[in-house]
């Protein structure tokens, strides 16, 4: 193990994005109907409960996004395979339409856009949005879903999308022990 020769400092907003930066997560599009639909890109979705099944995501209360999902019954958040960064771009873009070509999506369960081949998707009925200070989490009840049997996961790593080391061309996958 290695240790660090910094000193500890105070953990401000900077450091803590720093700090966070560190940790590699899934790279998610959550959509959401409405006139318009909408759509964001999302590093923050995780399971919160099996029993019932419960996931959430966070969103900016400044979003352009956040009056659609502050209403919406129901949403959808689709994880995103490795070859999906120009989609995972194209969710975090503010001031363009997400949903003209060459995004490919359909209307699904309950209105919510559906995003064509994703690694996989959940519709969810949202049960709670929670304020904690410039951000709502927000809570869902998947009620359908669709995965692929193949494919990587896209991540988001110290700024950048990134894949699993095993995914990487020119990388060798160790077999399983």
């Amino acid at each position: 193990m290695t240790q660090s020769t910094d000193a500890p400092i105070d953990a401000d907003s900077d450091a803590l994005r720093t700090l966070l930066r560190h940790q590699a997560s899934t790279v998610t599009v959550v959509t959401a109907p409405g006139s318009p639909a909408v759509g964001f890109t999302a590093t923050s979705f995780t399971s919160v409960s099996l029993a019932p099944p419960i996931v959430s995501f966070c969103l900016n209360l400044g979003s352009s996004s956040w009056p659609a999902v502050a209403r919406a019954r129901h949403v959808a958040v689709h994880l995103l395979a490795h070859h999906q960064q120009d989609l995972a771009r194209t969710f975090a873009t503010s001031g363009i339409d997400r949903f003209a070509t060459p995004t490919r999506w359909r209307p699904g369960p309950e209105g919510v856009p559906i995003l064509d081949d994703t690694l996989a998707w959940l519709l969810c009925r949202v049960v709670d949005r929670v304020t904690v200070g410039d951000h709502a989490v927000v809570l869902a009840e998947p009620e359908v879903l669709r995965h692929a049997d193949v494919g990587s996961p896209l991540l988001y790593h110290r700024g950048r999308y990134a894949g699993l080391a095993g995914d990487q061309p020119g990388v060798a996958r160790r077999p399983a022990a």
